[in-house]
């Protein structure tokens, strides 16, 4: 059974650090899409919208049909500013989240590479000492088997 070394335990909270920091950035992804898809949904409604104005004042409207269009265009165009804010907050916390990730990679890479080190260290150590056991034994057992004259 191999030793728990402290090496072993920073490998595995940074490996946990980066799985976490992973599945923040992928709700973060998941966010973004969807403000970027109710984005695209609000301006293609006010086209259409518009288009059905358009339409409309051709055919003639009164006053009032005119000021609720216009109005409801107002709302419309204040709820796409709106969502266009929200849509760049969230980019910048997708940006924000890719860095997080990329560092905890990057830490998880370092004691990986520190670990795999070690672990190649300690290897040979055990071979050395393989070696010497295995030597010496041979150096003792070709004494003891010595002819004498």
């Amino acid at each position: 059974m191999t030793k728990h070394s402290a090496l072993d335990t920073l490998l595995e909270l940074a490996q946990t650090r980066t799985d976490d920091a992973a599945r923040r950035l992928g709700a973060l992804n998941t966010h973004g899409m969807d403000m970027e898809a109710k984005l695209s949904l609000l301006v293609q409604y006010r086209h259409e919208y518009s288009a059905r104005f358009q339409t409309s004042m051709r055919q003639g409207i009164t006053a009032s049909d005119w000021r609720n269009y216009q109005e409801f265009l107002n709302k419309l165009d204040a709820a796409i500013m709106q969502q266009r804010e929200i849509l760049a907050a969230t980019r910048q916390r997708v940006e924000a989240g890719q860095v997080a990730w990329q560092s905890a990679r990057r830490t998880l890479k370092s004691y990986d590479t520190l670990a795999q080190r070690h672990r190649r260290a300690e290897s040979l150590h055990l071979t050395r000492h393989e070696q010497k056991e295995t030597d010496e034994h041979t150096s003792h057992a070709a004494a003891r088997q010595k002819p004498t004259y």
